[in-house]
């Protein structure tokens, strides 16, 4: 059974940084794409960043390229989203999702950003 938990999430004044986990259970992370993603209020859920199986390219929402970083951690079976230069519009639930399809995600961690 897959699970994938959240974390780090929380308050931080415009500017400021945050690092997102996401422990994975059940599957090695690295055998399937992994990505980020987000759902502010009122808004649907979008994309934000992706790696590729093992660790391979990344890719990016261009609204948030130049300042989130993706990342893993086969050692730990942890996916990581460092977030730089946080911006009130960056306010969401974070989501991961493992396979980038409908099937697995997470159940969010909350980022909001004061200005």
């Amino acid at each position: 059974q897959v699970q994938l938990v959240e974390s780090g999430g929380g308050l931080v004044q415009a500017g400021g940084s945050l690092r997102l986990s996401c422990a994975a259970s059940g599957r090695a992370f690295s055998a399937y794409n992994m990505g980020w993603f987000r759902q502010a209020p009122g808004k649907e859920r979008e994309f934000v960043a992706a790696m590729g199986r093992s660790g391979g390219s990344t890719y990016y929402a261009d609204s948030v390229k130049g300042r989130f970083t993706i990342s893993g951690d086969n050692t730990k079976n942890t996916v990581y989203l460092q977030m730089n230069d946080l911006q009130p519009d960056d306010t969401a639930v974070y989501y991961c999702n493992m396979g980038l399809t409908t099937q697995y995600w997470g159940q969010g961690t909350q980022v909001t950003v004061s200005s």
